[in-house]
């Protein structure tokens, strides 16, 4: 199986961030002791304070789909309805290898 590479927006509600980026860190430092996470990196968009933009990289969708399972995801979910000011936005993607190995891909 190919690796998944998930690249997740989340837009919060003005007043939320600190809120948003607690709930965010509760559910990364969880699943970076997943057996199939390779990266998950929370990075905050520098134009706007209250867009947070998850990058992910798993082994397999059998990894990530695993990770969804998990009571802290459906737990962050529950928080993000009280945070959101839009449905996220999540992208999920195959890496295309171009040029350096090194710098061609996540």
């Amino acid at each position: 199986m190919s690796q998944v590479v998930v690249v997740a927006s989340f837009e919060v509600q003005d007043g939320k961030a600190a809120e948003a980026e607690a709930a965010l860190r509760e559910t990364i430092e969880a699943t970076h002791a997943e057996a199939g996470c390779l990266s998950y990196a929370l990075h905050r968009d520098k134009n706007d304070g209250n867009v947070f933009v998850l990058v992910e990289k798993w082994t397999s969708q059998v990894a990530l789909d695993a990770h969804f399972q998990q009571p802290y995801v459906a737990a962050l979910g529950e928080k993000a309805a009280g945070v959101l000011a839009a449905p996220p936005s999540i992208r999920f993607c195959e890496p295309i290898g171009v040029g350096d190995p090194m710098k061609g891909t996540l």
